[in-house]
């Protein structure tokens, strides 16, 4: 129920802002911090959950301290471009754990996905054995992440 034409404001902003940051916080906390009651700022939240501007809370992880050291990103050009094989194609790769962020994108290459092994081993096991046994895919570039210098889920 995602209304395409609303555009948050001001308060809403800060909202959203204090809830990237940390999604635990208190209706109370959150409202004194952006001087709004918390009745209001707690209808705030929950319209925005309703138009989807807020799709869910979650957790970040630290790959690292799970058991996902390594980091991939790996680049998909399909041998074929129609509507059948791309959709075949992402419905697979939608549904492999390992891929943690799925896109289309132009250019060279049609899919940019990320990656995530604990080990080199662990991701050839993966590239053999689950996404090279996709049909469809003509040509692939793996890039190997050395190390992460900016890592985010904060768009606001």
């Amino acid at each position: 129920m995602a209304t395409e034409n609303y555009i948050p404001d001001e308060k809403d902003l800060s909202i959203l802002r204090l809830l990237q940051k940390d999604a635990k916080m208190s209706i109370r906390d959150i409202s004194a911090r952006i001087n709004l009651s918390p009745t209001p700022t707690h209808e705030r939240i929950k319209r925005m959950e309703k138009q989807g501007i807020i799709k869910e809370y979650t957790a970040v992880v630290d790959r690292k301290k799970v058991n996902k050291g390594m980091m991939v990103i790996c680049m998909i050009a399909l041998n074929v471009h129609n509507k059948k094989t791309a959709g075949k194609f992402i419905e697979e790769v939608g549904r492999l754990k390992e891929v943690v962020e799925f896109y289309n994108i132009s250019g060279d290459f049609d899919f940019m996905l990320k990656i995530l092994a604990p080990n080199m081993d662990e991701f050839h096991e993966f590239f053999v054995n689950k996404l090279s046994e996709i049909e469809g895919i003509g040509q692939t570039k793996s890039i190997f992440v050395m190390n992460s210098i900016k890592e985010s889920v904060q768009i606001i």
